[in-house]
């Protein structure tokens, strides 16, 4: 609850001057008071007021159903963020649960970089429009040992394997590798699949991720395929 302090301020001045003023600048300044704040400055008023002239009932009942009513509003903000935290923490535990049948299963993540350990590895880039697009390899030293030609039939996520091999037909050892897909000089985004050995949870500025093999953790809202 907001209260307006310029106006309990003011009233406050004239039963208690600077000194109860003071105790509540800091409240003041911040455009709201806070419900230590608000008690302090009732109790100021009432110490320092004039007895000739006391401070009238109704302000005084006005402000004691303001105190009142700020008090039920933090109790009920205080009681919905802990409802919000325990229903966070119910759905968190039911996507990680959810989430276990990933696992050995293949999924496309994005990434322009795969540690390679033989075989063959399948990518994908989302290309804007159609038509050829050019995937190259590169190596940790970021030189091309590899480019392929692959036909975009249609706009989206477009499937190509990389085989190991560089350009002479000659087998790759393992490491890491990077891959880019252009056309021209419009680069797209690319994807590499790898199957999902583990499911955990990385706090709330992560979520529910998946450990995928070649590539590392990748957020579950990241999947763009099951393949």
């Amino acid at each position: 609850m907001t209260i307006n302090t310029a106006n309990t301020i003011g009233s406050a001045s004239a039963a208690t001057g600077a000194g109860a003023a003071s105790q509540i600048s800091s409240a003041a300044k911040a455009g709201s008071m806070s419900q230590a704040d608000f008690l302090k400055l009732m109790t100021a008023q009432l110490q320092a007021q004039d007895p000739t002239h006391p401070v009238d009932n109704t302000q005084f009942v006005s402000q004691m159903a303001q105190f009142s009513q700020l008090q039920s509003t933090q109790d009920m903000v205080s009681s919905v963020q802990t409802l919000n935290a325990t229903v966070n923490g119910a759905l968190q535990t039911s996507q990680v649960l959810g989430s276990s049948n990933l696992v050995n299963r293949e999924v496309m993540v994005p990434t322009s970089t795969v540690q390679y350990s033989g075989g063959s590895v399948t990518g994908a880039a989302n290309v804007t429009a159609p038509g050829a697009m050019a995937v190259n390899v590169l190596d940790a030293g970021g030189n091309v040992v590899r480019t392929m030609t692959v036909d975009a039939t249609s706009s989206g996520l477009t499937q190509f394997s990389w085989d190991g091999k560089d350009n002479a037909g000659n087998q790759l050892p393992s490491g890491s590798y990077s891959i880019a897909a252009a056309h021209g000089d419009t680069a797209f985004d690319t994807y590499v699949a790898g199957k999902v050995t583990a499911v955990g949870y990385g706090g709330s500025s992560v979520g529910t991720y998946l450990q995928v093999a070649g590539v590392g953790g990748v957020a579950l809202s990241q999947v763009a395929q099951i393949l």
